[in-house]
């Protein structure tokens, strides 16, 4: 087996076996899966809760559809009390999209679930194990930093 074909397979055993992470997780009832959100407005309150705020525009432009699409969205999200909307400081004629304090909430609930999911798994490795994937998972961070920083430069 060449190199290359070595590392394609590494890469696909990898990705496989984090999927089967992700299906483990999801069977235990995260908030992701048991809220009421359609994917959009979940999309929409991940959107907002990166980046701090957006505008109905930006929105419209991160999710691919129109801006009344966009109203629709943030409007079932405000009467769920997940998001809020003000005038933008700047421009008077922009609305800007933030969170609630309940729309935070479900984001750090969603966040500490898959954490103690995760957590839990590494209690039960030893000590040698997660010395290898802490330095592992710092090599993945650090160049997923420099991928960013590559892509935005």
């Amino acid at each position: 087996m060449s190199v290359k074909d070595e590392r394609e397979d590494l890469i696909r055993r990898i990705t496989e076996t984090q999927r089967g992470l992700g299906r483990l997780f999801a069977q235990h009832h995260s908030p992701l899966f048991t809220s009421n959100l359609t994917m959009r407005q979940l999309k929409v309150v991940m959107l907002v809760s990166v980046n701090g705020s957006a505008s109905g525009q930006d929105l419209a432009q991160d999710l691919g559809v129109g801006l009344g699409t966009v109203t629709g969205i943030v409007d079932r999200l405000v009467a769920q009390g997940l998001v809020s909307r003000h005038e933008d400081p700047q421009d008077r004629r922009v609305r800007r999209v933030e969170l609630t304090p309940a729309g935070a909430a479900l984001i750090e609930e969603i966040n500490n679930a898959g954490l103690r999911h995760y957590r839990r798994i590494m209690d039960h490795l030893d000590t040698e194990t997660l010395r290898a994937l802490d330095h592992v998972t710092r090599t993945l961070r650090d160049v997923a930093d420099k991928l960013v920083h590559d892509d935005n430069g």
